[in-house]
């Protein structure tokens, strides 16, 4: 079996991918590999993923994004969002980190806002890729707090980091998997979590509202196979996902990185995604923001 996932290795899609992939390869008994396929904000793999056959061999862990705010974005982003794929099961929920770098200036969200007014040429926050929800989220941050931003968009979230941690950008809106590990040792600042509580993973890290930028967002990792996939591989399938999450050790690692275990089978994806599909429609539609 091969698990497909848009972005390249090191990022929160890649390591949920291959947590699921080292227990579902026990569950199945069978051979699951990770397949790195980079781009369009996802679209190359879930390209594949839809030409591929039915038969449960190739599915595709993806972030809500690519389901929920890119057919907003574009006029033709390639596949139909509800037709062209097979909900299988929702394998996590997460907010994003707004992470400061050694470019940003010393202080609190408020600091650096007010430092990014005052230097609207050094306004830019970098994201994991053009028409992600960490990209929407930094556009709607922007506006919410009256900041001229620059969107510096990445092919995926280790790059994006690279920058960050080089100085070429002064922020960062991401998955806290990205930078949480560099947040503990002081080498990076996560100055808010964009989710209405605070993480788990990060309880001193305050949101945006608590900062005064009224507005929150989250999204959630799904994994889908084909079109027309087969009641019972889908079923079989979810289910080992659902063996995996239930893990200790499983559960111990996401919640670390900033990710919430959070199963649903795929009728409880497709029903998520119907909904953030909705949510986002309004904010998209406001912004005039287009992808094309």
């Amino acid at each position: 079996m091969k698990i497909l996932v848009g972005f390249p290795p090191g990022g929160s899609a890649d390591v949920v991918a291959r947590l699921l992939a080292d227990k579902m390869r026990v569950t199945l008994g069978q051979t699951v590999i990770v397949d790195n396929k980079p781009g369009a904000a996802g679209r190359v793999a879930l390209g594949e993923l839809k030409r591929a056959a039915p038969d449960g061999q190739t599915i595709a862990l993806a972030p809500s994004g690519a389901f929920v705010i890119l057919p907003w974005l574009f006029k033709n982003v390639g596949y139909d969002p509800v037709r062209d794929f097979t909900p299988v099961a929702r394998a996590s929920t997460f907010d994003f980190a707004v992470t400061a770098g050694p470019a940003a200036p010393a202080g609190d969200l408020k600091a650096i806002l007010e430092w990014m007014k005052a230097n609207p040429g050094k306004a830019n926050i970098g994201n994991p890729g053009a028409g992600t929800v960490p990209h929407f989220t930094a556009v709607l941050l922007g506006q919410v707090a009256g900041v001229p931003v620059a969107h510096v968009s990445y092919k995926g979230g280790a790059p994006a980091l690279n920058d960050l941690l080089g100085g070429q950008i002064p922020l960062l809106v991401d998955t806290a998997t990205e930078t949480i590990e560099h947040h503990r040792a002081g080498k990076l600042r996560i100055v808010a979590m964009t989710g209405e509580a605070r993480a788990r993973s990060l309880p001193d890290v305050p949101t945006l509202k608590e900062q005064g930028v009224n507005f929150s967002a989250d999204a959630y990792f799904g994994v889908y196979g084909p079109p027309g996939m087969p009641a019972e591989i889908t079923a079989r399938i979810s289910r080992a996902v659902s063996d995996a999450l239930r893990q200790s050790d499983v559960q111990d690692k996401m919640y670390s990185l900033g990710l919430v275990p959070n199963y649903a089978n795929g009728e409880g994806l497709a029903a998520t995604q119907a909904e953030h599909y909705k949510r986002w429609e309004a904010p998209i539609k406001a912004s005039g923001f287009t992808a094309e």
